[in-house]
């Protein structure tokens, strides 16, 4: 799950660079501010790239990705991107773990077959 989600947030991570780019075009924001809310996010999602595997991690992996839908106030191109990145991430969540139950599951099949026998 973490490589997943983890990817899923670098992703976001250059796409909110972008759209603070495009949002310092807009006469009504200063550019302290745009960079400052951008750099937050940003900073948001290096550091939930260490703790998406907690429940605490997707929990604010989807706050993360409010936020980035309800920026599409500002940038309108936004609506559409935070939805895409809201599917990614509910993929990554879903199908990340999916991926570690099966992980589980082989490693515990593994275990009861015991140590693999030589072949020499």
């Amino acid at each position: 799950m973490r490589t997943l989600c983890s990817s899923t947030l670098i992703g976001e991570f250059f796409v909110i660079g972008f759209a603070a780019l495009v949002a310092m075009k807009d006469p009504g924001l200063s550019m302290a501010t745009v960079w400052t809310v951008s750099g937050i996010a940003m900073l948001l999602c290096l550091l939930l790239c260490g703790v998406a595997t907690r429940p605490s991690g997707v929990v604010l992996g989807w706050a993360l990705q409010v936020a980035l839908i309800a920026s599409g106030l500002v940038v309108p191109m936004m609506y559409f991107l935070g939805a895409v990145f809201a599917a990614l991430w509910w993929a990554s969540v879903h199908f990340g773990r999916k991926i570690e139950e099966a992980r589980a599951r082989f490693a515990a099949q593994a275990a009861e077959a015991g140590p693999p026998a030589d072949a020499a």
